[in-house]
């Protein structure tokens, strides 16, 4: 398996990663398309399978690990599990694209470690954990307890920085998002 470059980009809620990620898809010359990772929870809302999760019954994911089909899956919570299938990457692969995920730092680095010369891992962290509470808190579309909850969560996983290719600093979100584009071009033609 490998025909193209893989992209993690791995961050804390309210570092501007997804907006990052969204910005990148959008560069055509760049060739990427984004990998929908697998996950054993039911859809949320308007979710659909295939275009924000591919969405697998507990025993159907269960049965994925066992043959084998997942470049890398982990538990997060009680039998609440996620992970990226091999053939997500052979769907990207095969339309001749590099292949993009927005993915927490664990799946990341599991994937870095699996693919370690065509992966580039970029940990985007916000300036400040004061300046991603003041984001969550802009953006409205989460309880209280939430915030709290992705703040200690942000606490830990800035924990992992160190551990990726490049740590891109999101103070000035038009900056990221060319330093980011930056970043992927210049390992594209490696």
């Amino acid at each position: 398996m490998g025909k193209g470059k893989l992209f993690v980009f791995s961050a804390p809620s309210g570092s501007g990663k997804t907006t990052i990620v969204r910005h990148l898809l959008q560069q055509e010359a760049l060739k990427l398309d984004f990998s929908i990772s697998a996950t054993s929870r039911a859809p949320r809302g308007e979710e659909v399978d295939g275009k924000e999760y591919h969405f697998l019954s507990l025993e159907d994911f269960k049965r994925n690990i066992d043959a084998d089909k997942f470049v890398e899956w982990e538990e997060v919570y009680a039998n609440n599990f996620y992970g990226t299938l091999k053939s997500e990457l052979e769907r990207i692969w095969n339309l001749g694209k590099h292949v993009v995920f927005d993915i927490d730092v664990v799946g990341g680095l599991n994937i870095k470690s699996q693919f370690p010369k065509e992966t580039l891992a970029v940990f985007v962290q916000p300036p400040s954990i004061e300046e991603m509470e003041r984001r969550l808190r802009g953006r409205q579309t989460d309880a209280e307890d939430k915030i709290v909850e992705r703040i200690a969560k942000a606490e830990e996983e800035l924990r992992f920085a160190e551990k990726f290719d490049v740590i891109l600093v999101n103070d000035s979100l038009e900056i990221a998002k060319e330093e980011a584009e930056q970043l992927v071009s210049t390992f594209i033609k490696k």
